[in-house]
Formats: structure tokens, sequence, C-alpha cells
């Protein structure tokens, strides 16, 4: 009965987020009905439970949280993530207009923007260019994803999403670890992506079918667009990127730092200085970002617009980091219960090729398609079983490194079916249907869910990572 509890609250939880339910408000509830059918007491599983993993998270992350959304504004509202996703697509031209729009959405995503932030700030260029090749509109939010929501979202070493930072927190790595695995996934899923993308496109034009007769949220066509050069629009994304590098891998972190907070008996994030590296790292890099595109775009922000800029990117980070914070807390109580014991144990018996790293895949996999979400799914799964997966590679030998790889990949592979909240904007923006362009979307979904297992594979056959 316990596990029947589990598993019709993981239902329930799919279900209601699919129907457009915040995750905020419902994730409680049914935790609390897995608590209720275990028979554990719902006051004490909500505060005692759900809520104190919440905010161990919330204290963990939103840093990140708040100043990659008011990095991605302020690059959104001075016109340089425009500037940067203009230039790259002219320079290509309509002839490379599906590679265009991937490379586009790629500079913006490695550079520290958010993937919400990309889709505003490339659709009307990439609309535009569509439209000129006489490319199925249908197909350009796929071509969007692949560009924002795959490699450079958790595969390329160095990319500062949040996707690739949560595994540093739990293996004590950082947002750096298994980079020659993860450029091997990365171009994998560009180049199968693209041609996957590129062959659809064949095929629609032996067929006749053009861009096609469009009307929801179609941009209007400007005659003069006055846009921040790519030479200046590049800056801020090189200076999150060069500055993370340098915090992380170039300058020596004082190991004692924690030590006179841990004298006044606090309670801390992290054991050890490893675990927060990465993330005080990228906290630098993005306010550096943050000042220096402010500076390079301020005459594009008039009167009241800086604040404004500042402040929407506060608010969003909020509903950002609740939503995750709130499956974080879900998970917490889902551990905790006797039944899970159960499932943990059937996802630990996966011990293919004698490692943990099946195990995690799937596991994660899992429940990032579940929540709909890569950040609340890897969360929750890392939060309940990192610990035993880092004992079993400790056992055998395996280096951390890896688990944080197939985690973070493994992460953005299911979340991308249909309910997941960054796919269901995409489409709104876009102005298309899931019904229309949701197909090509699960492709993609499909390639980076296996390019998990393809490096698992060629860790496995060559130990490199």
């Amino acid at each position: 009965m316990e596990v029947v509890g589990i598993i019709l609250s993981l239902f329930l939880l799919m279900f209601f987020a699919y129907r457009g339910f915040s995750v905020i408000l419902f994730a409680p509830v049914f935790a609390l009905l897995a608590a209720s059918l275990s028979g554990l007491p719902l006051m004490p599983a909500y505060t005692e439970l759900f809520m104190a993993k919440a905010v161990t998270y919330i204290k963990s992350f939103f840093p990140v949280f708040l100043l990659g959304a008011v990095f991605g504004k302020i690059m959104e509202d001075t016109g340089l993530a425009k500037g940067i996703a203009h230039t790259i697509m002219k320079s290509l031209g309509k002839e490379r207009a599906i590679l265009a729009v991937v490379l586009a959405g790629a500079a913006l995503t490695y550079g520290g923007v958010s993937l919400f932030v990309v889709v505003f700030a490339v659709y009307p260029f990439a609309s535009a260019l569509f439209k000129e090749a006489d490319i199925p509109k249908r197909l350009l939010p796929a071509a969007i994803a692949l560009g924002a929501f795959t490699a450079t979202m958790d595969c390329l070493p160095g990319t500062p999403q949040i996707q690739n930072l949560i595994p540093t927190n739990f293996f004590g790595t950082n947002i750096y670890a298994a980079p020659i695995l993860g450029l091997i996934g990365g171009v994998l899923i560009f180049t199968l992506g693209t041609f996957w993308l590129e062959r659809r496109s064949k095929q629609a034009a032996d067929r006749g079918e053009g861009y096609g007769a469009h009307t929801l949220n179609e941009p209007e066509a400007s005659a003069a667009i006055k846009l921040p050069s790519f030479k200046v629009a590049i800056l801020p994304l090189l200076t999150v990127l060069v500055v993370n590098y340098v915090m992380t891998q170039v300058f020596t972190w004082d190991p004692n730092m924690l030590e006179p907070f841990k004298a006044m008996k606090l309670p801390l994030t992290a054991a050890s200085i490893k675990n927060v590296i990465s993330i005080w790292s990228l906290i630098i890099a993005l306010v550096c970002g943050i000042l220096l595109a402010i500076a390079l775009g301020f005459n594009n922000l008039g009167k009241g617009i800086l604040a404004k800029s500042l402040n929407a990117g506060a608010i969003g980070s909020l509903l950002a980091i609740m939503n995750t914070a709130s499956e974080v807390g879900y998970g917490n109580v889902i551990s905790s219960l006797s039944g899970f014991k159960n499932i943990s144990n059937a996802l630990m018996s996966i011990k293919v090729g004698g490692s943990p790293l099946v195990s995690e895949a799937v596991t994660v996999n899992i429940l990032a398609g579940v929540t709909g979400s890569a950040s609340g799914g890897m969360s929750i799964a890392l939060d309940l079983m990192a610990k035993d997966w880092l004992a079993w590679a400790n056992s055998i030998g395996m280096s951390p490194e890896i688990l944080h790889r197939v985690a973070s990949m493994a992460s953005g592979g299911m979340d991308t079916l249909p309910h997941n909240g960054a796919v269901i904007t995409l489409l709104a923006v876009c102005g298309m249907t899931h019904k229309d362009s949701y197909g090509d979307i699960f492709v993609l979904t499909a390639i980076k869910t296996l390019m998990v297992f393809v490096i698992i594979l060629i860790h496995t056959t060559t130990g490199i990572l």
C-alpha cells in the first residue's frame, strides 16, 4: 500500500503539472497524500520534511537563480541578446537557416542567458529567416530547442546553466566535470539533431510545403533594426565564461574559509569548501556580467527601464526557484517513507557494467520526465540517492566527475515531455501548437536521452572523462 501511495502520488503530480497546475501548490499536496497513506501525521511531514528540504535548496541556489534571471533580463532589454542572435543568423543566411537558429540559441545559453530569455531573443529573427528560406515554421520550435535546451544546457563543460551546477553540491565536482565526454555528447546531439531537422526540411520542400500561412504571434517586419554590434554584445557572455573559469580553475580558495562559521555552530549548507566553490564562482561571474551588460547597453535603458529590468528579473527568479524547491521538498517526503526503500532498492539494483551510471541515468530521466523539469527532477534524484551512488562509485574507484556529467545530461533527457514549462512557453512564443511542432521536439528528446547512455558506454569501454 505504501508503494502504491508513492506511485499514485507521482502520477498525480505529473498529471496536474501536465494540466498546467502549479507544482508550488500541488507538490506538497501530493507529498502529504503519500505520507498519509504511509501512516505519517500530516503537519510534521509538511513542516519537518517538505519545508525543511525546500528551504535548504533555496538557501543553496537562490543567488544563482536570482542573478541568472537578472542577467538574462538585462541582456534582453538592452538588445544585447538580440544583437548576438541577429548577427549569427544574418551571417549564415537563409541557406543555413536551421544551423543559424541552432547556433544563435547555443551561443546565448552557453554564455549564461536563461533559455526562456533565449526564446524571446531568437524568435523574431528566426521566424523572418525561416520565412525567407521558405522552411516550414512548424520546425522552428525544434530548431530553437536544439540550440537552447540541449548541449549548452547540461553537456558542454563550463556551461553556467543551473542543470550543470546542481551536481557540484552533491559530488564535490565543478562545472567542468568530465569535459571530454561532455564535448562528445554535445557534438553528437548537435550533429544528429541538425541532421534530423535538415532532413525534415528537405522532405517538406520535396512536398512543396513552404513556411505556411501563419497569423498567430507573427513578428512584425521592421525596416530598420538598430542593435548593438556583435563584438560589443558578446562581451558580457565572454565575461561570465572567463571569470567563472578563473574563479573555478585558477583562483586558489582558502580551504579554511568556513572555519569561523563552523565555530559559530551555524547550519552550513556545505560540509566543505569544494562543495560551494562552483556556486561562489558563478555568483561572482554573473555579477561581473550584469555590470558589464548594463554599462554596454545603458543607452538602450531609458528612464525607469533599468529598474524595471532588475525588478522583473528578480521577480521572475522567485517563480523558477520556488517551482524547483517545491519539487525538492516533495522528493524529501517521498524518500522518508518506508515504501520508498523498495523503489530505491530496485533502482540501485540496476548494475549494468558493475557501476552506478545506468542506475543514475534511469532514475534522473524518470524523475525529470515525471516533474517536467530538468533541475527539479535531478534535484529530487540526487537528494534521494546521490550518497548511495557516490559510495558505490568510490567502492569501484570511479571518479565523481562521471557521476556529475551523467546526472546533468540525464536531467535534460525526458524532461521535455509535453507538460514541460519551457516547451509550453516555446510553442506559445512561436505561435505553434503541440500538434504542429511537438513531434520534432520529441525526436530531439529521444536523441538527448540516448546520448546519456552513449557516453556511459564510451566511459565504460575507454575510461575517459
